[in-house]
């Protein structure tokens, strides 16, 4: 890679092994290379190279999705280096590179009471979870991610460093907003900001009966657009603000978001406050960014498998099937995550991004963890029946939180159509394939 600037780990390398290690456990794949490119002519490098020497090509952010940020034997294009920020504040945009974390971007325009919406967690990459959607605190409120996303630098499968907006390569700029990486690799993105920063938020834990939960829902979609809620019916960690007396039982831990005033903030919270004695009330007035603001722990790399899907209604009767499932399971923690949608998120119409589940009601998220390579065939049933238990009218899935599965659960027929037609034109030879991978 001649007149590459960035930096390059070889296995022999002394941090090669930390530096591949990505989120989830469970993956110990061995790319023959990882670069870390400083900037577009970088990255074009990097496919050239890897194109050249015929090498899959796995390009990594955060390194949170499931086995897509690695590869073995091939090469491994992290654009963790990639963190240039510059904020607009008169204008409330933001370029940002997609080598930014949701927690380093999140913290940089709380300094100007500004924020955009990503997911929920501050050590995800802005990049994987941009072109996937992006769900998070503000989504009822300020809608997806990619609803914010006003332009993008593009690096196409042929080296092109390509502007897209809505005026400039419109069909790219339709497809990575919501198509996942099919298309090439964002370098930057140009964000809308809102003014976020006084809010009411944190973890509100509940004892959990199918009651409880059904109720907890409906009190989600009546609230006003300001709360956005995610809502886990899960087996309590062994954590010391959890009562030891709860540990292992399953409970409903909310992590909420007001984002609007204190008062009114405080009487939207009372509801959900009243429905049981509350085991951990963490609700309080504060700011947007005390939503990231919890440590890192780098060694932590949970096994787990999971699904997804969307489905129409929580009511008492899906509930309980939900608690059942959750207590039938010896899992050393197990969940139902639980997203109310609707707001600013449905009111784009659903051919306006290639995430096109805008009428959807409730996005559910299943996981358990697994130990050991023996326990995982077993947890894996589990998910199946339990995805199949709940499964309703609507059958689309979120790309986000999807991995073993085909693009047809993700995309409606007409969008990933669409999709194909747009990965022909920029990705014929199908380069950008580690992912859930849209074929030409």
């Amino acid at each position: 890679m001649q007149r590459f600037t960035g930096k390059v780990f070889t296995p022999d390398h002394p941090e090669y092994d930390s530096v591949r290690t990505i989120f989830p456990g469970g993956f110990d794949l061995r790319p023959s290379l990882i670069v870390q490119p400083s900037d577009a002519q970088d990255v074009a490098r990097v496919i050239a190279y890897a194109r050249e020497n015929e090498l899959e090509l796995a390009v990594r952010s955060g390194g949170h999705s499931p086995g897509f940020g690695s590869t073995d034997g091939g090469v491994v294009l992290d654009v963790r280096a990639l963190k240039g920020l510059d904020i607009d504040v008169a204008a409330r945009t933001a370029w940002a590179g997609s080598g930014l974390t949701a927690g380093e971007y999140t913290k940089a325009a709380a300094e100007h009471g500004l924020a955009t919406g990503f997911g929920d967690t501050g050590s995800v990459g802005i990049g994987g979870i941009t072109v996937a959607g992006g769900i998070g605190f503000l989504v009822r409120k300020h809608g997806l991610t990619i609803d914010n996303l006003l332009a993008a630098e593009v690096v196409t499968a042929d080296g092109q460093i390509l502007h897209v907006d809505d005026q400039s390569h419109p069909d790219l700029f339709w497809a990575i907003r919501g198509g996942g990486g099919n298309f090439g690799v964002v370098t930057r993105f140009k964000f809308q900001l809102h003014e976020v920063d006084e809010t009411v938020g944190g973890m509100l834990m509940l004892p959990a009966s199918a009651e409880v939960v059904a109720r907890f829902m409906e009190l989600c979609e009546a609230a006003p657009e300001e709360l956005s809620a995610i809502v886990m019916v899960m087996s309590a960690p062994p954590m010391p603000f959890v009562p030891q007396e709860y540990h292992g039982k399953i409970v409903v831990m909310a992590l909420m978001t007001y984002a609007g005033p204190a008062a009114d903030g405080e009487q939207v919270l009372a509801p959900f406050r009243a429905l049981a004695t509350p085991i951990v009330d963490g609700l309080k007035p504060g700011r947007y960014v005390d939503m990231f603001a919890g440590p890192e722990d780098d060694s932590y790399h949970p096994t787990a498998v999971g699904d997804n899907l969307f489905v129409d209604r929580v009511d008492t009767v899906v509930a309980e099937t939900i608690v059942k499932y959750l207590n039938d399971s010896d899992a050393p923690l197990r969940a139902a995550q639980l997203r109310v949608l609707g707001g600013a998120m449905a009111r784009v119409p659903a051919d306006a991004t290639a995430f096109a589940h805008r009428a959807s009601k409730i996005m559910v998220n299943l996981a358990t963890f697994y130990v050991g390579a023996d326990d995982k065939p077993r947890r894996e049933a589990w998910v199946a029946d339990f995805r199949k238990a709940l499964q309703q009218n609507d059958t689309g899935a979120y790309v986000g939180f999807l991995a073993d599965a085909a693009p047809e659960r993700a995309y409606p027929t007409s969008t990933l159509e669409r999709l194909r037609e747009v990965k022909r034109r920029y990705d014929p030879d199908n380069v950008f394939r580690v992912n859930l991978n849209v074929t030409p």
